[in-house]
């Protein structure tokens, strides 16, 4: 039934019956209109931490490097027993809707391991498969050989989130994903995993068409109480 539902949504967006009239809305009205019916939408609006990081096949990539792109960009590690793996999956379900589209050419889904030591190249290559990710547009990033271990961890940071190390080697950490625009500005985080998969993809479309400039909400959201 899930499957069905994700095709009928991904009709819609191929004849544009979801993502058209986004283009119709000012940058304005798509963040107020999330704001009110995305609980776990956050509007953000300032330059993304720059990064200098590698592909398993040791290929640099940087910031600068995916210009031109909208980024979805999240952070995990190979081993999580939980928690990862479901935000790879639910990220799947985003790009299989982005990539029915013609929006697949204009988004870059990223994510970067916190645990470089670990994740070696053949597992960095296997794990977006396994998890339903599509090759064509996403790219899986680690520390560069001789930068220090907790590198993708103090980037972490940098996007307003920890990775903490415990003696198990396991780590503790929210579960946010973020969205860049193709200049490089840091536009949104969804939090956890129960946001809108539609609500998602209508504000990744909003940046392909340049219709989106996310501004602060007066009310506080549950993420500015910690």
């Amino acid at each position: 039934m899930r499957e069905l539902l994700l095709g009928i949504v991904a009709m819609l967006l191929v004849t544009g019956a979801l993502v058209a009239p986004v283009a119709a809305h000012s940058l304005d009205e798509v963040d107020a209109m999330l704001g009110d019916k995305e609980k776990y939408f956050q509007p953000v609006d300032k330059p993304g931490p720059d990064f200098a990081l590698q592909t398993a096949d040791g290929r640099a990539v940087g910031r600068a490097d995916l210009k031109g792109k909208v980024v979805v960009l999240h952070f995990i590690y190979t081993s999580c027993p939980d928690v990862c793996p479901l935000h790879a999956e639910k990220l799947a379900e985003v790009q299989k809707l982005v990539n029915a589209t013609p929006m697949k050419d204009r988004v870059t889904f990223v994510t970067v391991t916190t645990d470089p030591t670990n994740d070696t190249a053949a597992i960095m290559r296997d794990y977006g498969p396994t998890h339903g990710l599509d090759p064509a547009n996403w790219l899986f990033l680690t520390a560069k050989a001789g930068d220090p271990e907790d590198t993708t961890r103090k980037l972490a940071e940098q996007f307003g989130h920890k990775f903490q190390k415990t003696a198990d080697g396991y780590q503790m950490h929210g579960i946010v994903t973020h969205v860049i625009d193709q200049e490089g500005n840091w536009k949104a985080n969804f939090h956890g995993l129960n946001f809108d998969n539609v609500n998602f993809v209508t504000f990744v479309n909003a940046l392909t068409n340049g219709t989106s400039r996310p501004h602060g909400h007066a009310e506080k959201k549950w993420w500015d109480f910690f």
